[in-house]
């Protein structure tokens, strides 16, 4: 479906009431989760844990049934003001076979949804049809971001404010576009999808973490064979953490490989951008016009 500029959310007011969801994987990480929650209401948020929230079935958070009511729920709720997702792993996908994010008896008010990682299949799919969300810490990893990563994200949520991002230019050159965050693997499964936004013109944006080398090469091949990487006005790199070759193994580096099915496409490129798994992660919107600027390296609003 074609990408369009996305609604972006009211801005936040402390007092306003936020829920938490877990649409993906099952919690493990409790300590993690108490400290996000705190870092919430330190701010003055009223927080709504939804009931299935510590739910497992296998490696998920529940049954795709009980995670779908507590995303159907959140939306539902006239006094939500925004969907803080509890952790990423797998499962937020399986969430969209069937899905409709509006019930076509009611408008439902946009509403922010927040989180990465696996959160980019919902955060893609909400994006296509027309809201923004954002594509930056989950609960469970918010609590250990430094704290102007931590004042980025609500800088964004309660005042839309956002200051540029700096990187290292890897190709030089400038556009302008509808910034498309996304989890490399999470993103590549979508490819082909109903929840698959149009790539024309984007600033994509791109993280990944546990991905060897040769792995990070097959995803984007399968992009370029799509005709999709040559679609975009510029790429944003972010973190590629744990993502070394083994060390018994012939490889490229993964620096390498980005570098080589990336900066032949004629398009500005800028790398190290403080985003993705394994350190800060800044707040990234959904929808929203941003100029890439290769020439000083810098991601920033249009």
């Amino acid at each position: 479906m074609v990408f369009q500029s996305c609604h972006v959310p009211e801005a936040l007011v402390p007092g306003d009431r936020v829920h938490v969801i877990a649409p993906s994987g099952a919690l493990r990480e409790r300590e993690a989760f108490e400290a996000g929650l705190s870092v919430w209401r330190s701010r003055g948020y009223h927080i709504k844990l939804s009931p299935a929230y510590g739910d497992r079935w296998g490696y998920l958070a529940g049954t795709d049934t009980r995670r779908r009511h507590q995303l159907w729920n959140a939306l539902a709720d006239p006094d939500c003001k925004a969907i803080l997702c509890l952790r990423g792993g797998w499962g937020g996908a399986r969430l969209l076979e069937d899905w409709c994010w509006s019930d076509p008896e009611q408008s439902l008010q946009p509403k922010w949804l927040i989180g990465f990682s696996d959160i980019t299949s919902l955060l893609w799919s909400l994006g296509v049809r027309g809201v923004s969300g954002v594509h930056g810490p989950l609960l469970t990893t918010l609590a250990v971001e430094p704290e102007s990563s931590k004042q980025r994200l609500f800088d964004w949520v309660e005042r839309h404010a956002f200051q540029p991002l700096q990187g290292r230019t890897w190709v030089e050159g400038q556009a302008t576009g509808l910034l498309l965050p996304a989890n490399l693997t999470v993103a590549t499964h979508l490819l082909g999808s109903l929840h698959q936004p149009s790539l024309q013109g984007v600033i994509l944006a791109i993280e990944d973490v546990g991905e060897a080398p040769y792995r990070i090469d097959r995803m984007l091949t399968h992009w370029r064979l799509c005709g999709l990487l040559q679609q975009v006005a510029g790429i944003a790199v972010g973190r590629f953490s744990q993502c070394d070759p083994p060390e018994s193994i012939p490889s490229f580096s993964v620096e390498e490989v980005l570098r080589d099915r990336l900066c032949d496409l004629g398009i500005p490129v800028v790398a190290d951008l403080p985003f993705g798994h394994d350190g800060e992660n800044a707040a990234l919107p959904v929808g929203v016009q941003m100029t890439l600027d290769g020439a000083v390296g810098t991601l920033a609003l249009a």
